[in-house]
């Protein structure tokens, strides 16, 4: 007889224990009523990252903190049909992060009891299991094929040595999985690689592998792989080729697909050029272009902007004078006009400030550049900074195209601040900015340019006392007054006023062609006047005294001196010397009896040589301004009616 096998007891729990215990699946016995683990299996603790004793302490629920509905609805399945299976449960693993796992559950009755036994199914190593098998099946299946391939590449590298070791391109070939089958001598020139290298390995990840700019370059988008997978030609211009020292190589290529006797693409051939020297021409002729364009930009600004100057420019190039304030004036420009140091040209209004600033220029090394002037108390409040750095299209209201500012006009040469002590208290420090660092934004633009130049900055007002009252910035004023001149008042230097009324004069007769002379008792009469207006004062009454000549002598237009017709209430007064003060109101009045005069004088004209803005030395665009201001009407001035 033969031995039957004794089947197992119901009571032989050990054997049961350890049957479970071996399962290779991740198994728990779980009582859902009581919300607990009865017992699990070392591959469960594997999986789930606990220990035994943790898990039989941890409930059902803990495990599904975020997922007890679908928790109840899959325990519920599996009581109502005996077995059920879900995906959709992910239980937490131990260090925090969700599994993803196929359940499945079998009810079981235990002493009055519904328990539920679960195994669990890694479904990330059930994947893997599938790409291995499916590995192995093509490694089994594909040896014939590979064979198929390799006799192809064969044929079209011995058919075609000569033609291979000959060509001056690179040429190699990739089989389908992207694999190199040869290497031409050229190819191996240009990249610096060997055949025997390059041969069996992925070319794409040898020397395809990043963009020229550093973005790495999926093999997904190669266009040389593309070749063999859509079955077309694809050329290419514009891409590198990484060499084996790490050096890039700009190439053109051409990727065509390769064919067995069967029709089935097995692969591709690849053709290319180093194209590098060409490249580097084209971005030189690219950047020489820019370049070009920049400057051509650049030079119809200054084009205009010094038209512009020579449209309202009236006064002399030249300082006259032979006085020893104006010889240690210009003993001043001589020492400073060859270094780079800010220049800070103090004085009155009217004495000359710019000429100053003009004959430093023009002494320096810079004199090649133009003369930026800005006149700061011409622009304002909110075109500030647009005036000085520029500003992009669309950066403000109006701003409908890129505009250069002056510091960028200025770049090489000089630019002079007249009237600097207007500038707002809040713009000061962007100021000091680009005097320290040289460089500065546009508005609405976050480019950062740099500048070299050269700043002598102008005012009337004592820049001490305005630092003192907190309207100016004293870390400024240090930057700016590294090198002072003060310009002196005309009536602190007489010896010079016939000099300069001769100069004026002549320039006058020239544009009248009269022979109009200075006599000595016209130079008395200037001698004694105490020029509250300076040099440009003086300018204004040779012009108009020239207007006014008749019969061939001057017409000298002055006020009288203070105090050269005593009031008769003048023996009241404290002293006879004291100098006449004039109101606001009275300084309006005068200022507008002025603009008014030279009004009628052009016609009304305030634009040109001709017009109201030369005679006064204004630009046009600040005399138009101060009409409006005033309430001047220029057509009315013009017929000698009332102004508004």
């Amino acid at each position: 007889m033969v031995d039957l096998p004794v089947p197992f007891s119901a009571t032989d729990t050990d054997l049961r224990a350890e049957a479970f215990d071996g399962l290779i699946e991740a198994a728990l016995l779980l009582d859902p009523a009581a919300d607990q683990i009865l017992e699990v299996n070392p591959a469960a603790c594997a999986l789930l990252g606990y220990d035994r004793a943790t898990l039989l302490q941890t409930r059902i629920s803990a495990l599904h903190d975020r997922q007890f509905p679908a928790l109840i609805v899959f325990t519920q399945a599996v009581f109502d049909r005996g077995s059920y299976w879900t995906h959709a449960l992910t239980p937490n693993h131990g260090a925090g992060t969700p599994l993803r796992v196929e359940y499945a559950g079998r009810a079981l009755q235990s002493r009055g009891r519904t328990l539920l036994l679960l195994t669990m199914s890694d479904l990330e190593q059930r994947r893997r299991r599938h790409i291995d098998a499916a590995a192995d099946d093509y490694m089994r299946d594909g040896l014939p094929a590979w064979q198929r391939v390799e006799r192809v590449f064969e044929d079209i590298e011995r058919e075609n040595q000569l033609i291979l070791r000959a060509a001056g391109e690179g040429i190699y070939g990739v089989n389908a999985e992207g694999r190199a089958t040869f290497v031409n001598p050229a190819a191996e020139r240009m990249l610096g690689w060997s055949a025997e290298e390059l041969v069996g390995r992925s070319i794409h990840a040898v020397m395809h592998h990043t963009h020229h700019d550093g973005r790495p370059y999926a093999d997904h988008d190669c266009p040389i792989y593309a070749a063999f997978r859509d079955g077309a030609v694809h050329t290419v211009d514009g891409e590198v080729f990484w060499r084996k020292d790490g050096k890039p190589v700009w190439v053109e290529y051409t990727s065509t697909p390769i064919r067995d006797r069967s029709g089935v693409i097995v692969g591709a051939v690849v053709v290319f050029r180093d194209v590098s020297q060409r490249r580097e021409a084209d971005e030189k002729l690219h950047a020489a272009l820019a370049e070009v364009d920049r400057l051509r930009e650049r030079l119809q600004l200054e084009n205009d902007y010094l038209q512009e100057e020579i449209r309202i420019e009236t006064n002399p190039r030249g300082i006259i004078g032979q006085s020893e304030a104006i010889q240690t004036t210009l003993r001043q420009v001589k020492l400073v006009a060859p270094t780079t140091a800010a220049v800070l040209i103090t004085g009155e209004s009217g004495t000359g400030k710019e000429l100053i600033a003009r004959a430093i220029h023009d002494a320096s090394t810079r004199s090649g550049r133009p003369l930026i002037r800005v006149n700061c108390a011409a622009i304002p409040r909110e075109l500030f900074e647009s005036e000085f750095f520029g500003h992009t299209r669309g950066a403000f209201t109006g701003a409908v195209r890129d505009r250069i500012g002056r510091f960028e006009l200025a770049d090489g040469g000089t630019l002079f601040l007249d009237e600097i002590g207007e500038i707002p208290l809040e713009l000061q420090g962007k100021l000091l900015r680009v005097l320290q660092e040289g460089n500065f934004e546009r508005v609405g633009d976050e480019r950062t340019r740099n500048v070299d130049v050269r700043l002598i900055a102008a005012t009337n007002r004592d820049l001490k006392q305005e630092v003192q009252r907190g309207r100016f910035r004293e870390d400024l004023y240090f930057r700016l007054n590294v090198f002072p001149i003060e310009s002196v008042p005309l009536r602190d230097r007489r010896e010079d006023i016939p000099l300069l009324a001769q100069h004026f004069l002549a320039s006058e007769r020239r544009e009248l062609k009269s022979g109009l002379r200075l006599s000595q008792g016209d130079v008395r009469r200037l001698m004694r006047y105490e020029w509250p207006g300076n040099v440009r004062e003086l300018q204004n009454v040779i012009e108009r005294a020239t207007i006014l000549a008749q019969n061939g002598r001057l017409r000298i237009d002055l006020p009288e001196p203070s105090g050269h017709h005593p009031a008769p209430n003048a023996g009241r007064q404290k002293s006879e010397t004291r100098p006449a003060v004039m109101t606001a109101a009275e300084l309006r009045d005068l200022e507008r009896a002025n603009i008014v005069a030279a009004l009628r004088a052009c016609n009304g004209k305030v634009f040109g040589d001709d017009g109201a803005a030369a005679m006064l030395d204004l630009k046009p665009t600040t005399l138009a301004s101060r009409i409006k201001a005033l309430g001047i009407s220029a057509t009315r001035a013009a017929n000698g009616s009332a102004v508004d």
